[in-house]
């Protein structure tokens, strides 16, 4: 029997650290987290020192929203085999392997294209490796969710944020120091070959065992019906039909059936859980910049020493879960979140001053890495692994849609009124989240176990 998370002791929640699956998503996360700032925070210093007036600047971050719909073509990522390179790796890995290849081709085009009068085709490349980054997200998430138990996952998910975190680091701190040292077409050459380490992952991990069936739509029930129903109609209709039903309906009629009326609080809570933050993100950079920081010091600082921090917040994140559980540190996590946001309205009334810098970074990303290791292990509870890639692609499109499609409207905000009114009223988008927080903890049948199959 499992030992309750609150009865563990601490050396037994550190243990689980050292277990394979759990030290590979250091290394998937990193993956991950390379291209994001690639196309947003990095993009927008690069877009700003090129003399990008801020407003447009503000309309890139829709280019995130690529992540917010990556649901829509999650179930061919889970589904659909690519030739020759699934037969060979197995369904995760190969997309994972085929998304990184699509990334680096677009962080090539983005080093060979300046920003002034060729913004279209910046905005083209970065969207090119915006829809690479987005359908890796969904193959790693899946092969995270397979790869190991349950009670393992909040500890994949600190690593992941750990990896995701390092990251965010060289493309971040990395970027901007080749960028000032040599120039942004080294800098964004230099990413494109770290797309590798996520390449020679993929090729040295194993693929995780996929449940029974979860590959063959025509052993659901409601698949089956259809069959049955359908004998008159013509063989490949019936099969493409088959398909969509066992792929694309299923996996949300399964998340509904588990959960019943709570269903649309639990969707409305993973919508507003990271907005406050996510809104407010495609702004720091065009602050620091506008402040008078050198882009060595928002290298140093929001970059080395911030990412560092975030690091250590992921990692007390997943340690916490996995001694006191998921509920407890929701709330946790949604009320920090929302109040370190206000650091950044001070700094910007404060101006150039580089302790008010260090202060905010810290307790920005302190809160960010604890509540993303623990929402993370939140949405992997809720996913069934009968439809891991579809249904965790739908809990992250919908955790990051309502704030990248705010955050576009950044630069028109802070242009009518100042970084200060931005910021504050980014904070207050946060205030949903609490009270939904408290409802998720107070109910622990919304987070318990998902359920094993989807079939009904």
């Amino acid at each position: 029997m499992p030992i309750p998370a609150a009865q563990r002791s601490w050396r037994a929640s550190l243990a689980v650290y050292w277990r394979a699956p759990v030290i590979t998503m250091l290394f998937l996360g990193f993956s991950a987290g390379l291209p994001f700032l690639l196309v947003f925070s990095t993009l927008s210093a690069w877009l700003r020192s090129a003399g990008v007036e801020v407003a447009a600047i503000g309309f890139f971050a829709w280019i995130g929203m690529l992540y917010s719909i990556k649901v829509f073509w999650a179930p061919v990522v889970d589904r659909v085999a690519l030739p020759l390179l699934t037969r060979a790796l197995g369904q995760r890995r190969s997309w994972m392997l085929l998304a990184q290849a699509v990334i680096a081709a677009g962080l090539v085009g983005l080093a060979a294209t300046p920003p002034m009068g060729n913004l279209g085709w910046v905005a083209g490349f970065a969207l090119l490796v915006a829809f690479g980054s987005a359908t890796q997200d969904i193959a790693i998430d899946a092969f995270r969710i397979e790869s190991a138990d349950d009670d393992k996952q909040a500890a994949m998910a600190s690593t992941y944020i750990i990896g995701y975190r390092a990251g965010l680091l060289a493309a971040g701190a990395g970027a901007l120091y080749i960028a000032a040292t040599v120039s942004w077409h080294a800098a964004y050459l230099t990413m494109a070959a770290l797309v590798g380490v996520g390449m020679l992952t993929v090729l040295v991990r194993p693929e995780p065992a996929r449940m029974t069936g979860s590959g063959k739509p025509v052993l659901e029930p409601r698949v089956r019906a259809f069959l049955r129903n359908s004998r008159h109609q013509p063989r490949l209709w019936r099969h493409f039909v088959a398909w969509i039903i066992g792929a694309i309906v299923c996996p949300f009629t399964d998340f509904f059936v588990r959960h019943g009326m709570k269903t649309l609080g639990l969707l409305a809570f993973i919508a507003v859980f990271r907005i406050s933050d996510l809104a407010m993100a495609s702004m720091a950079n065009p602050l620091y910049i506008d402040l008078g920081f050198s882009l060595a010091t928002i290298a140093s600082v929001t970059n080395i020493f911030g990412i560092a921090m975030s690091i250590g917040g992921g990692m007390l994140g997943g340690l916490l879960v996995v001694r006191y559980g998921i509920g407890p540190l929701l709330v946790v996590g949604a009320m920090l979140t929302m109040l370190t946001n206000l650091l950044f309205a001070a700094l910007s009334l404060m101006g150039d001053q580089l302790p008010m810098l260090v202060v905010t970074i810290i307790g920005d990303n302190l809160a960010n890495g604890l509540a993303s290791a623990v929402f993370i292990a939140f949405l992997s509870s809720l996913t069934s692994r009968a439809y891991t890639a579809t249904q965790y692609a739908l809990f992250s499109s919908l955790m990051t849609l309502p704030g990248k499609f705010l955050s576009g409207f950044g630069g028109l905000l802070v242009e009518a009124q100042s970084y200060a009114s931005f910021f504050i009223l980014a904070s207050l988008l946060g205030i949903p989240a609490v009270m939904l927080a408290v409802w998720v903890n107070r109910d622990r049948d919304l987070y318990g176990k998902p359920a094993a199959s989807g079939a009904r």
